[in-house]
């Protein structure tokens, strides 16, 4: 069985923030950084070499497979933002209409800047996200 290529790296959450190009999608992670850290209380870890991640829960699934992956974060992306939100945004719709310009993918949202969107409505997608996650799997802060 393998394992996570995505885990904790111990790496300093601000130096990599500083180190992103160019500086106004750096302007944009520190923001975003800032709304994490409010909305979960988590403090911030690096998972890999480019993912901002806030809370971590432990999965197992029916086939054995199990691991650690983070509860919420994102990363500040060259062409777009990622924004995680596990297991999904399935049940969003009402905070997405609200969101402004996205692009979405399974547990993935896609911002090219933080102009685009409501960032009182993400805080809202971020608090559901992880309500939501929490019935699923055991959430612990990091």
């Amino acid at each position: 069985m393998s394992n996570n290529k995505t885990v904790p790296t111990g790496a300093d959450v601000g130096a990599f923030i500083d180190s992103v190009e160019p500086a106004n999608k750096a302007a944009d992670a520190r923001k975003l950084d800032a709304l994490f850290r409010e909305v979960t209380g988590f403090q911030p870890l690096m998972w890999g070499p480019s993912i901002i991640g806030y809370g971590q829960y432990r999965y197992r699934y029916k086939s054995g497979r199990e691991g650690d992956f983070l509860a919420t974060g994102f990363s500040p992306r060259k062409s777009a933002h990622s924004i995680y939100i596990m297991p999904g945004y399935a049940d969003f719709g009402d905070i997405l209409a609200r969101l402004g310009k996205h692009k979405i993918g399974k547990s993935c949202l896609y911002v090219n800047k933080l102009a685009d969107i409501d960032m009182d409505a993400l805080a809202d997608l971020v608090r559901a996200g992880l309500r939501d996650l929490k019935t699923y799997w055991r959430v612990q802060p990091t």
